[in-house]
C-alpha cells in the first residue's frame, strides 16, 4: 500500500509540476521559434574568464584616469609658486545663470549652458567645466585661493578622461586645505536639504563670539541653494525667529531669502541667559512638520553656541531617537570650555562637533591631524590605489527625486614633489572617481550566467 501511495503521489506531483511550472507553454513557444533559434553549448570557465577580463579592463581604465589626475595635480603644484596675495577672477556657483530685476547676470554669476545628461542621472551639467565646493567654516584664505587656482590644471584632465572613458561618472580632487573640485560642473552640487540654524544670543555671546557666530551663519547660508529650505532661530531666555513672518516653517533658500536672512542676522544683539532646550525642541518640531514637503528628508540642525547649560537629552529621545533622522551639527564658539559638556554630549551622540576660537582657526584645527597621520606615507610617496568597500550612495535626479545606488570609489593620494617639502611629507589631497556597481553587472548579464 505504501508503495502504491508513493507511486500515486509521484504522479500527482508530476501532474502539478506540468500544470503550474509552465513547462508545456515553454515547449510550445520553443516549437514556434525552433526554425530561427539554435542551441549552443557554453563553456562556463571560458565565459567566466571573459567576464573577468572585461571587468579587469573596465576597472583598469578607472585606475588610469585617477593616476592621470594624481600626476597632473602633483605637476601643477610643483610649478605653482604660492602667492600670499593671489587674486584671480572666478564665478560663484550659486549665482551662475541667475539674473537681476533687469535681466542682467548677477555679479560673479555669468552664463553657462547646462544640459541634461543621461550619464549623470539626467541632471543639468556642463562637461567642459568643473567647480569648487567650499564647506561651512572654510573661506577665501590664501591657501584655498592658491589651491583653487593651481587645481584649474585638472579641468583639462577631467575632460580628457571622460572622452577616453565615457563610462566615468563624477571625478574629483579633495584638497587637504578643505576645498573640493568636482567634475562635471553641476549647479545643484549638493542634495536638497532642510536646515534649521539655531544661534545662541545670550549675554555670554557678546563681542567677538557674536561676530564669529554671525560669520558662521553667513557661511552656512552661502552653502545653500534654491533646492534647499532654511530658517534661523535665535535663543536666550526665550526663542525668537529672526524673521517672524517665517515662524514655524522653512523657506526656500533662494538668493533673496539668503540675503534677507543675512541682513537680519547682522542686527542680532545679545541679552539674557541661554536656554537652548526650547530652541532645539522648536527646531525638531519644524523639521517633523515639513517632513516630505521640503527637501526629501535630508535634514539638519546647526547649533551655534558658546555652551549649553541645560541637560536636554530628553529632547533627542522624544524627537530624534532611535532613527537619528535629523543630523545635529554643533559649533562651540569661544576659548573657554566652561559649559561645553552638554554640547560635547550632542556631538558624541550626533557625530559632528567643531570648536571655533577665532575666525581663522577652524581650518588648521580640523585638518592638522590628517597631515600628521599621513606623513610616513607621503614621505615614501606610496601612491596606493584604494578601492572602497561597496556603499549605498544617494543619487539625485533632475526631478529632485532621490534614490539609493550601490557604489564603489577608486582614489589615490596626491603629494607635494617640491624639494623643500619632501622631508615634511606634504599631502596635497586625494583624487578619485565613483563607479556604480551596476556598470560591473552589465558586463556579466544574467541571461548569460543563469
Amino acid at each position: 500500500r505504501v508503495q502504491q501511495w508513493a507511486v500515486s503521489f509521484s504522479k500527482d506531483i508530476a501532474a502539478l509540476s506540468a500544470r503550474y511550472s509552465g513547462a508545456k507553454l515553454l515547449q510550445k513557444k520553443y516549437k514556434d521559434v525552433e526554425s530561427v533559434v539554435k542551441m549552443e553549448e557554453v563553456d562556463g570557465e571560458e565565459l567566466v574568464n571573459k567576464f573577468a577580463e572585461e571587468m579587469e579592463g573596465m576597472l583598469g581604465r578607472k585606475m588610469k584616469s585617477v593616476k592621470r589626475l594624481a600626476e597632473a595635480a602633483e605637476d601643477a603644484d610643483l610649478y605653482h609658486e604660492f602667492n600670499e596675495t593671489l587674486e584671480f577672477d572666478y564665478y560663484n556657483s550659486l549665482l551662475v545663470n541667475m539674473v537681476d530685476e533687469d535681466g542682467n547676470p548677477l555679479s560673479l554669476g555669468g552664463e553657462f549652458p547646462l544640459e541634461e545628461n543621461e550619464h549623470f542621472n539626467k541632471l543639468p551639467v556642463n562637461t567642459q567645466l568643473s567647480n569648487i565646493q567650499v564647506p561651512t567654516n572654510v573661506y577665501n584664505r590664501p591657501d584655498i585661493l592658491n589651491g583653487a587656482y593651481m587645481s584649474e590644471a585638472l579641468n583639462d584632465v577631467f575632460i580628457d578622461n571622460f572622452q577616453k572613458d565615457p563610462t566615468l561618472t563624477w571625478q574629483y580632487f579633495g584638497s587637504s586645505t578643505g576645498f573640493f573640485r568636482l567634475y562635471p560642473y553641476i549647479q545643484a552640487a549638493t542634495s536638497p536639504k532642510d536646515v534649521v540654524i539655531v544661534v545662541d544670543v545670550s549675554g555670554s555671546m557678546k563681542g567677538l563670539r557674536l561676530t564669529i557666530a554671525k560669520h558662521t551663519i553667513n557661511t552656512i547660508l552661502d552653502t545653500l541653494g534654491e533646492n534647499d529650505f532654511v530658517n534661523i532661530i535665535a535663543y536666550s531666555d526665550y526663542i525668537r525667529y529672526v524673521e517672524p513672518c517665517f515662524k514655524g516653517t522653512l523657506v526656500q533658500a533662494d538668493l533673496d531669502n539668503r540675503e534677507h536672512f543675512k541682513l537680519l542676522v547682522e542686527g542680532l544683539h545679545v541679552k539674557g541667559e541661554g536656554k537652548v532646550k526650547k530652541a532645539m525642541k522648536e527646531s525638531f518640531k519644524i523639521l517633523n512638520e515639513v517632513l516630505g514637503q521640503g527637501s526629501l528628508c535630508n535634514q539638519a540642525i546647526m547649533l551655534i553656541t558658546d555652551g549649553a547649560m541645560e541637560d536636554f537629552q530628553d529632547v533627542f529621545e522624544e524627537f530624534n531617537w532611535p532613527e537619528r533622522r535629523v543630523r545635529v551639527f554643533t559649533y562651540l564658539i569661544g576659548r573657554e570650555m566652561t559649559f561645553a559638556d552638554n554640547v560635547k554630549w550632542i556631538a558624541c551622540n550626533n557625530k559632528y562637533y567643531t570648536h571655533i576660537s577665532t575666525l581663522a582657526d577652524v581650518q588648521e584645527n580640523v585638518m592638522e591631524y590628517l597631515h600628521v597621520l599621513s606623513r610616513p606615507m607621503v614621505i615614501n610617496h606610496d601612491h596606493d590605489i584604494i578601492w572602497t568597500e561597496a556603499y549605498m550612495d544617494s543619487v539625485l535626479f533632475n526631478t529632485q527625486a532621490q534614490s539609493l545606488l550601490l557604489m564603489t570609489s577608486v582614489a589615490m593620494p596626491v603629494f607635494s614633489k617640491k624639494k623643500e617639502t619632501l622631508s615634511h611629507g606634504i599631502l596635497l589631497g586625494v583624487v578619485g572617481t565613483d563607479v556604480a556597481l551596476r556598470e560591473l553587472m552589465r558586463l556579466a548579464p544574467r541571461y548569460k550566467v543563469n
